[in-house]
């Protein structure tokens, strides 16, 4: 007999059980916004053109008679390597949404290096590839920094990094999931072998004996 109010409802109602809620995390798939496609893109691209203009343009420099001395030469490749991995670099960076700084860095440094460049060329002047004006030319230089600026500065790249890098699904091992799939594989390949080696034995004498590069005194 129930002696009390509670003692009442809880003889009449049902029986309270405690469901474990179950948390679901639902990774939802980033899209790639095409801003910080197209700065990782230039970067990339200004890599892989930087990297053929260098090798096209070292026969020319090592064997020009005027050519510069070694340490010159060597210290201009180890900057210009430096230059191709770290535009390479930034590109994929920004992709993959570690972060915008090292791009925003290298455009930076892109810029006072076409502008130092501008500002020599009006004391010394020097040829230029298919004849075109300096001016142009330096505008076509500042284009490729000034778009990566642009692109990288923009909202949905700053949210982009903000979020961070994307998460990367775990993939297992196939061989560990298909043990026994691999085991039968491998030694089917070993009989098979086996079975070639046997059956078609390499004849060392005759007419269709192979050619050998040793011979024997």
């Amino acid at each position: 007999m129930a002696i009390s109010v509670l003692d009442v409802r809880d003889t009449f109602a049902a029986p309270h059980v405690a469901v474990r809620a179950r948390a679901t995390v639902e990774t939802a798939s980033r899209r790639l916004p095409l801003t910080v496609a197209s700065a990782g893109l230039i970067g990339v691209l200004e890599a892989i053109g930087l990297l053929a203009v260098a090798l096209t343009g070292l026969d020319g420099v090592l064997s020009s008679p005027a050519r510069p001395a070694g340490w010159i030469v060597g210290g201009g490749l180890l900057l210009l390597a430096a230059w191709i991995v770290l535009c390479a670099g930034s590109g994929a960076a920004i992709i993959d949404g570690a972060g915008r700084t090292l791009l925003l860095g290298i455009a930076y440094a892109e810029l006072a290096l076409v502008v130092m460049l501008l500002v020599i060329s009006t004391a010394v002047p020097f040829s230029t590839p298919g004849g075109i004006p300096v001016p142009v030319l330096g505008l076509m230089a500042l284009a490729v920094p000034v778009g990566k600026l642009l692109l990288a500065s923009a909202p949905s790249a700053q949210r982009w990094v903000a979020a961070g890098p994307r998460t990367r699904v775990h993939r297992a091992d196939p061989v560990r999931t298909h043990r026994t799939l691999a085991t039968l594989t491998l030694g089917i390949i070993g009989l098979s072998l086996t079975a070639v080696a046997v059956l078609a034995p390499v004849q060392g004498d005759g007419p269709n004996a192979p050619a050998s590069v040793f011979s024997q005194p």
